[in-house]
């Protein structure tokens, strides 16, 4: 009997892995999604790799048959991003889980990418440290360098790309290389871990990771005020950022979003515009600080700050902020979720933020909104019936005009989820045609026969498979 080409890949790649390859209907259905909503083919195999060499040798199978693959973590994309557009393999890194050191005295760590910033943050907290990227979800931390995830905790300790010093990363022909080193800086040659720090799985598969890390802060207070308008909310946002108060959490959530969290977490706080803040540092500093948020926040319509001072109150405040994206999606049971992001510079923000609450309004849909609002990034979860065909219209022109708002005010289409199948559109729109080119380039260099995740971030001809994703 002759093998189809992807039976064959699979056959070679059994020898290698043996039972770690699955062709379960159950194993392909759960890795052939994220959190979104949108249609989802099924890989034609799942394989669970054990170490980077194992990586390398699959690539090279996959590139010399030309049969996609696709780097998986733990799941939690928002834009299709492990979507197997185009069937093939996908690639579960969850099992490379190692963490391989941590160097105390310098601040930094390395690890596999399968180690998720919850298992590093348990690992490293005797040792006075923590690692403070924070998008909600437990996800993996290569997972999050590919999405050059953010979170809660980016307004003071950045994003992934400020975060990661050095990758080791095999490519699509199954060459492995190494990015950068645990230095704090490097004027030497072009910055490859930049390149692969939100590449999305299209470049190549991340398999090792030095990271930044920092110390626990010496006093950390947490506190929830609640505004009598959406813009005076912003507006506090943007007066702290502006008078260089060094908050480490400000986060944004309207009236829509506060009541379902309420319901969701069974909170009691105002259903109305809300700000969590998080304070880091000495207790005078923390002291200091306060004050002149509080001042600011009143100065704005806001009410009294209630207190989460202790670590067991601190965690059940951020816990009801991660899983404000399945409150939503409790507003409407039955329903699913489609999450969008932008970014702009802070003094846009309360304009944009105005002006898209106004559209959904006007709209008629539901997308309560919430956001890292101190670096200019919110999000709306749309809270869909995917069978209902002209909320699917609606929402999408709406999310076509979110985007076109937030390039209007000198922001991007994206400042967290990435672009993945979601968002190639917009991202054409806004970064040109010849960035789009010299992207495209880059792809085809290290990728020729794309099989590296295909059908994400560039609309490549051969991508055009994408498209039908909506």
């Amino acid at each position: 009997m002759v093998l189809s080409p992807v039976e064959n890949v699979i056959a070679r790649i059994r020898e290698i892995a043996g039972d770690r390859v699955s062709q379960g209907q159950a194993d392909r259905e759960a890795h052939s999604h994220g959190e979104s909503w949108h249609a989802a083919p099924l890989p034609d195999a799942v394989v669970y790799a054990q170490n980077a060499e194992e990586v390398a040798r699959i690539a090279r199978i996959c590139h010399d048959a030309r049969v996609p693959l696709i780097p998986f973590g733990t799941g939690t994309s928002l834009e299709g991003h492990v979507t197997a557009v185009k069937g093939g393999i996908t690639l579960d890194l969850s099992r490379m889980n190692k963490i391989v050191e941590v160097n105390s005295e310098d601040l930094d760590c390395t690890i596999e990418p399968g180690v998720t910033r919850l298992q590093l943050n348990d690992h490293i907290r005797d040792r006075g440290l923590f690692f403070p990227i924070d998008p909600g979800a437990d996800a993996s931390l290569g997972g999050m360098a590919s999405t050059r995830a953010s979170g809660t905790n980016a307004v003071r300790y950045g994003t992934m790309r400020e975060n990661v010093l050095a990758l080791e990363v095999v490519l699509a022909d199954g060459t492995a290389l190494r990015t950068g080193t645990r230095a704090r800086k490097s004027a030497a040659g072009y910055d490859l871990t930049k390149l692969f720090v939100g590449a999305e799985g299209t470049l190549g598969i991340i398999t090792r990771l030095s990271l930044r890390l920092h110390g626990i802060p010496e006093t950390i207070v947490a506190a929830v005020c609640s505004f009598e308008t959406l813009g005076g909310a912003v507006d506090t946002v943007i007066q702290t950022i502006q008078s260089g108060i060094p908050i480490a959490r400000v986060e944004l959530l309207d009236d829509v979003q506060m009541d379902a969290v309420n319901r969701y977490s069974k909170l009691s706080y105002a259903a109305t515009s809300t700000l969590f803040f998080e304070f880091h540092g000495t207790p005078r500093a923390v002291e200091e600080h306060v004050a002149r948020v509080r001042e600011i926040a009143s100065e704005n319509g806001g009410g009294a700050f209630s207190w989460a001072e202790n670590t067991e109150q601190r965690n059940a405040l951020w816990k009801a902020r991660h899983t404000a994206y399945y409150a939503a999606l409790a507003l409407r049971p039955g329903s699913k979720g489609w999450s969008t992001d932008v970014c702009v510079p802070i003094s846009r923000l309360t304009q944009c933020v105005l002006q898209t609450k106004a559209d959904i309004e006007a709209s008629g849909l539901l997308a309560p909104i919430v956001g890292h609002v101190g670096d200019g990034n919110f999000h709306l979860a749309h809270v869909i019936d995917p069978d209902d065909r002209d909320l699917l219209a609606r929402t999408y022109a709406f999310n076509e005009r979110l985007a076109d708002r937030a390039l209007a005010f000198g922001g991007t289409c994206t400042g967290e989820h990435g672009i993945g199948t979601g968002k190639m559109r917009f991202l054409e729109i806004e970064a040109g045609e010849g960035a789009i080119e010299t992207m495209s380039r880059i792809k085809r260099t290290l990728d020729p026969n794309n099989i590296m995740n295909p059908g994400k971030i560039l609309r490549l001809p051969e991508n055009s498979d994408a498209a039908k994703l909506f």
